[in-house]
């Protein structure tokens, strides 16, 4: 642990070097970056090409309601051969938030920057196919916002939304509720 942390440090001190504007915490062991929205792709891409930070492994947000500024997205990098990590934040402020996608640095950002667009409503510039991933195109909210409704808001489009019986109800791969795991299995039913 303790050398992991040492790694963590010395690539967070490398960073700040070339990067003055970039600010590091500490807290058990774990070190996160504060990088602003307009450094983040010269960062990353030193993180990745100088200090050996060759794995994207998270891209997550957080929404800060009632705060300035509101949301963050979060990345955490790893260096996969010593398993040393970082966590990177970057505030993301106004009323329809925006930073640079990291596509262009690590492909495996694509799935999970789409997942932050469709469920946060934050817009990754440059992604290559920034489109929603769980809900339908044309869902005009974003449930993962403190400012959304634990439970749900009600939205009908044409053809999109059931308001009948839903089509696996009754299936061949449909489970029901059993008092044992066996009875709770997917199958035919008889």
């Amino acid at each position: 642990m303790a050398k992991l942390t040492e790694l963590q440090q010395a690539a967070a001190a490398k960073i700040i070097e070339r990067f003055p504007q970039v600010k590091a915490k500490e807290f058990r062991g774990d070190t996160t970056l504060t990088v602003a929205p307009e450094d983040l792709t010269a960062v990353m891409t030193f993180a990745k090409h100088t200090c050996g930070f060759d794995m994207l492994v998270c891209v997550s947000s957080v929404d800060h309601l009632g705060e300035e500024p509101r949301y963050e997205t979060n990345y955490t990098i790893t260096q996969a051969e010593t398993g040393a990590n970082l966590l990177v934040r970057c505030p993301v402020a106004g009323p329809a938030p925006a930073v640079p996608s990291m596509v262009p640095v690590w492909r495996s950002a694509n799935w999970l920057e789409r997942e932050q667009f469709d469920l946060m409503g934050i817009e990754f510039t440059g992604h290559p196919d920034l489109r929603r991933i769980m809900m339908w195109e044309g869902y005009p909210y974003n449930p993962l916002r403190k400012d959304f409704p634990v439970a749900g808001k009600e939205f009908e489009q044409a053809g999109m939304a059931f308001t009948e019986v839903a089509p696996t109800e009754g299936g061949p791969f449909t489970t029901r509720p059993g008092a044992t795991a066996g009875s709770r299995e997917p199958g035919p039913r008889a």
